[in-house]
């Protein structure tokens, strides 16, 4: 199921920006509010445990395996991966679809957890109070001499003069300082991840694939550029620096398991179908294309822009060469219900569950589908689904709201409010929010468990967007 959902920013923006800006993968990603309209993050169960896999390995190699290092896929389609609050490594979808192989893409996300590894987050936040204190002293300096200037009568006196170019110098200064740091990062950023990659008996090819193809495109665009007031290491320099450990690997030639590059050839369909036009989909993959890839990627399309029933055969098509893929049995289950079809949804959805796990995101479908059928028979199970979801997956508002609509359906009204003001809060309503929590203050009996809960969302503080 792929879906949009909104995650909550525990970092202020010009912070969260600059940072990000310096531990990204690239440079010249553009911002994805300018290529996609709608919620940044997307939500895929598929997509999402493919990337754990990925990145399993790297972060056991850098010691990080513990810290519950959490992969969030951006609603972007440039390529580009970046590191911004020391717990998460983000991943623009585009980066996936544009990785031929599972090492191009392992290799991205071994140079992001290079960056986990040295503490760069941390001491990036050190290096940037430190240049705002040199900051802070230069133009208190440099507004005393233009008071000085001032006071003897001259606006353009060599001292008024003297003042400006204070002001103006130390932020050049400054500037080029954290540019520099930045630089620095990312070339370490490289070395560690190439070392993840050794350490786990991976071969760093596939970064160093991306960084060459990095280098082509934007040969043209580097050009005359001054590599001081670059926050990346030059691209030629980069992949000539990047080229020669690399290819010290023991690792170097070994190929990725078939297994896995069928498995990436499925996500990429799957995002491609989820997100691109139909005739762009039908040019990646043509009619004549009778691989699983394409399959899915025509089985998808055809149930979001074209028929349901051709849709459904093509489906139970996949299902019947992959018996065991849970995804094809929650993708038939997606497509009945979102084509009105609740309760035939229900079955092919619980074998969605079963098969995978218990997968939250799925579970969160399959209590879609019960509340759905407004069969009363169903709303206890829709429940108890969805509650357990919703513990394990704790920022998917998916889940609160149809939890919300089952208290609804059962009369429990202050539980339903709770859920529905949990749901606001994810999304990043804080008014609406608050007002249902509130309202659910009321319906539930002072200090009860439900009570608290609703007094924190009340409580809360609204996140900084500025």
């Amino acid at each position: 199921m792929l879906l949009h959902t909104v995650l909550r920013k525990k970092l202020s923006v010009p912070l969260a920006a600059l940072v990000a800006a310096a531990l990204s993968l690239t440079p010249f990603a553009q911002a994805s509010a300018q290529q996609n309209k709608g919620p940044p993050i997307l939500r895929d169960t598929e997509a999402e445990a493919l990337l754990r896999d990925y990145t399993r390995p790297i972060l056991r190699a850098a010691g990080l395996e513990k810290q519950n290092i959490q992969i969030v896929i951006i609603n972007d389609n440039s390529f580009n991966a970046f590191v911004a609050d020391g717990r998460r490594i983000f991943v623009n979808y585009g980066a996936i679809m544009q990785s031929e192989t599972p090492n191009q893409l392992i290799g991205v996300l071994a140079h992001e957890t290079g960056h986990l590894a040295g503490g760069h987050l941390a001491k990036m936040r050190l290096q940037i109070a430190n240049a705002q204190t040199m900051m802070i002293i230069a133009t208190v300096l440099g507004a005393g001499a233009l008071v000085a200037g001032a006071s003897t009568g001259g606006g353009g006196s060599g001292l008024a003069n003297a003042g400006a170019a204070a002001l103006a110098g130390p932020q050049e200064m400054v500037r080029r300082s954290l540019l520099s740091y930045q630089r620095s990062q990312e070339e370490n950023a490289d070395r560690a991840g190439v070392k993840f990659l050794t350490a786990s008996g991976q071969s760093p090819k596939g970064m160093y694939e991306t960084f060459k193809r990095f280098t082509n495109e934007s040969l043209f665009a580097a050009r005359g550029a001054d590599p001081y007031l670059q926050s990346h290491p030059m691209p030629a320099e980069r992949v000539a620096a990047l080229e020669e450990f690399a290819h010290s690997s023991p690792y170097w030639d070994k190929k990725d398991d078939p297994t896995l590059q069928m498995r990436h050839d499925m996500v990429r369909a799957k995002i491609s179908a989820f997100m691109e036009r139909p005739d762009t989909v039908n040019r990646r993959y043509p009619i004549s294309d009778t691989s699983l890839p394409a399959r899915y990627a025509h089985a998808i399309s055809t149930y979001l822009h074209g028929d349901l029933r051709s849709a459904l055969v093509q489906i139970d098509g996949l299902i019947k060469q992959q018996p065991n893929n849970p995804y094809f049995y929650e993708l038939r289950g997606q497509a009945l219900l979102e084509g009105g079809q609740p309760a035939e949804a229900i079955a092919p959805l619980r074998k969605a569950v079963s098969i995978s796990g218990g997968a939250p995101l799925i579970e969160m479908l399959l209590g879609q589908a019960l509340v759905a059928t407004d069969n009363k028979a169903y709303t206890e199970e829709a429940i108890t689904i969805l509650r357990n979801a919703v513990a394990r997956e704790t920022e998917a508002p998916l889940g609160y709201t149809q939890l919300a609509m089952a208290y609804g359906k059962k009369g429990e009204y202050a539980e339903a409010d709770l859920a529905s003001a949990q749901a606001a809060f994810l999304r990043g309503d804080n008014k609406t929010a608050r007002e249902l929590a509130s309202r659910a203050k009321t319906r539930f009996a002072v200090g009860s468990p439900g009570w608290v809960r609703a007094d924190d969302i009340v409580a809360a503080k609204p996140m900084k967007t500025n």
